[in-house]
């Protein structure tokens, strides 16, 4: 099975990481974009720290609005565990990412045995249709209004909850306010998936603003727990999260500068590695950067100056990801196992061919 390419030449693995070395190594201002597990991420940044390279993820705007409402803002959050035995009110915001679908159907056909009620009432903030098939059956109050977008219904949430004049009415407030008068623990499950900045914080306004009076919380559900993921691993390797980089010799964050897609759009980067063994290919057009994929392939990609075949965590081989059902680092077994080596595999083989005298951190 062929594994690396130059350019469309398929030639021997070694010499296709000496190759990328030599790229890496020659570049004066290269680019990570990153969709793999936490072993992945960790020689992604040791890699990045040696050839001076800024990372992000694949998904990095989405992932940005999360991280900074950590960084930015704050918030009030809990854990799923914690949602799962104490929530009697759970109101989704907006669009959750398919990957949380099936934790959403598990909140619908159990119920809080800590929480003190039978049922869990659901309610629905914005445009979120696709969430309602989830709930068994069962139909979620739709709460919404005529202006505004997502961040337009929360606010005026926010406002009549508080007992303000609004523009226009939140459709099945009354219901809400009775549900939440008589809750022990409504819980509000969010994403960056669908909803930007201004919502995330609006959002952390209503449950400072109902914290007053009860005990409320939100859960975050990552757009790509790939992303949170390679965000924690990068935040106790370097203090930061993603969109970070090494371009001055030390770590540095700025959610502006190093958004990879930016720094390609407009020509600053001269070198686009891009990881990913979960089937998304970098976007066409590359700001004139030269290109090096790593990804679960059996033909080079077009356009790139080296292809080199990756497994994906969890299915070719073991590894350890962000689990949103337990809010923590998990292992994961390969499902189907094969002789595909993982990005940090070859992460590392492309690192122990650039002539540098510093030992990679660990």
């Amino acid at each position: 099975m062929a594994v690396a390419w130059i350019s469309n030449r398929e030639v021997p693995l070694e010499r296709a990481a000496e190759h990328a070395a030599a790229l890496l190594h020659s570049s004066r201002c290269p680019v990570f974009s990153l969709d793999t597990d936490i072993h992945g991420t960790r020689a992604a940044i040791a890699l990045a720290e040696r050839v001076g390279a800024s990372y992000d993820h694949v998904d990095g705007a989405a992932l940005a609005r999360e991280t900074a409402l950590i960084t930015d803002r704050g918030g009030m959050f809990v854990s799923p565990g914690e949602v799962r035995r104490r929530a009697d009110v759970v109101a989704i915001v907006g669009e959750l990412p398919e990957a949380h679908h099936r934790f959403v159907a598990d909140l619908a056909g159990t119920v809080p045995d800590l929480g003190g009620a039978n049922r869990r009432e659901f309610f629905l903030i914005g445009d979120g249709g696709r969430q309602a098939p989830l709930l068994g059956g069962r139909k979620p109050t739709r709460l919404s209004c005529a202006e505004g977008g997502l961040g337009g219904v929360l606010a005026a949430l926010r406002a009549q909850c508080a007992g303000r004049q609004v523009s226009a009415q939140v459709s099945n407030f009354a219901q809400f306010k009775d549900a939440l008068t008589s809750a022990r623990f409504p819980v509000f499950l969010f994403s960056g998936f669908s909803a930007d900045g201004l919502a995330l914080e609006m959002l952390q306004g209503l449950l400072a603003d109902l914290n007053k009076t009860l005990r409320a919380s939100g859960l975050l559900l990552p757009a790509r727990e790939s992303g949170w993921g390679s965000a924690l691993a990068s935040t106790w390797m370097t203090g930061f999260p993603l969109r970070a980089g090494f371009t001055r010799g030390f770590p540095e964050y700025d959610p502006w500068r190093f958004d990879a897609g930016r720094q390609l759009a407009e020509g600053e980067a001269d070198l686009h590695l891009w990881i990913s063994a979960s089937g998304n290919v970098p976007a066409a057009g590359n700001g004139g950067a030269r290109l090096i994929v790593l990804a679960k392939t059996t033909q080079p990609f077009a356009g790139a100056d080296v292809t080199l075949a990756i497994g994906q965590a969890g299915v070719d081989h073991d590894g350890v990801a962000y689990s949103s059902r337990t809010g923590s680092l998990a292992f994961v077994a390969a499902t189907a196992a094969s002789q595909r080596p993982s990005a940090a595999t070859i992460l590392r083989l492309i690192a122990g061919r650039i002539p540098v005298e510093a030992a990679l951190p660990c």
